[in-house]
């Protein structure tokens, strides 16, 4: 049985390891990470060229079933994957972790929702998490963002009055106090993205009563097959196995 894991996540990774070397998994990353973590098994990186591009790897790989464990804000890939496998009649699934619950956070539908929400409360110090590609939407606010990411944002797309922290999580729940403490963050802006790694901003947040705004998940397509854990997605792929 072949595999292709659709991965760049913890879960990705973990799903890896529990499956090799008993099915034949390729792991496939976006390539946007200098030096990622990569799983055990095959590795492909790059993209596939939409969704006739899938579709035609799909095939030339002789691929029995996909599944998607790429971050839950990496919306395109996941509907190119959904799309291609329901044209290709391969079995697919979506691993997703659980969103966090947003508690008394402002909950926005996007980047540009939050930016807005930045400048009509006048938060005037914001620790921005949402990514690289999540500065975009700030460019032109006043206020000054600690922006922590991965890899170094694109030059054009950064607000005026800014820092960067580059760094790879996880993250602990003391450094995250100190950060916000040390420069005087009176805003946290993140992305819904769940899990463990990164939960502790909120909990600091929560702690030192800074007020936060999340933005929600995008959808998943309809019809998609989705589970919460590393095992499920595992049971998952045995019962194609024996289909």
């Amino acid at each position: 049985m072949r595999v292709l894991l659709l991965g760049g996540t913890a879960e990705g990774r973990a799903l890896a390891e529990a499956l090799h070397p008993g099915v034949d998994v390729i792991s496939s990353l976006a390539g946007r990470v200098p030096d990622p973590a990569l799983p055990v098994g095959s590795v492909r990186i790059g993209g596939f060229g939409g969704i006739h591009g899938l579709q035609s790897w799909l095939r030339q790989e002789n691929i029995d079933a996909v599944v998607d464990a790429t971050h839950p804000f990496a919306a395109t890939m996941t509907a190119h994957a959904a799309e291609a496998c329901s044209q290709a009649k391969i079995p697919h699934l979506v691993l997703a972790r659980p969103a966090w619950d947003p508690g008394p956070a402002k909950v926005v539908p996007s980047d540009a929702e939050a930016a807005k929400a930045v400048e009509n409360h006048c938060y005037k110090r914001v620790f921005l998490t949402t990514g690289r590609s999540g500065t975009k939407a700030f460019q032109r606010g006043d206020a000054w963002f600690l922006i922590r990411a991965v890899t170094q944002p694109d030059v054009d797309s950064l607000p005026r009055h800014h820092q960067l922290l580059l760094s790879r999580g996880p993250y602990r729940y003391d450094d995250e106090v100190a950060i916000m403490r040390d420069h005087r963050i009176d805003a946290l802006v993140t992305k819904n993205s769940g899990g463990d790694m990164t939960r502790a901003k909120l909990d600091a947040a929560a702690a030192l009563h800074i007020p936060v705004v999340m933005v929600q998940r995008p959808p998943l397509p309809e019809g998609v097959d989705k589970v919460d854990t590393v095992g499920e997605a595992a049971e998952w792929v045995a019962r194609q196995r024996h289909n």
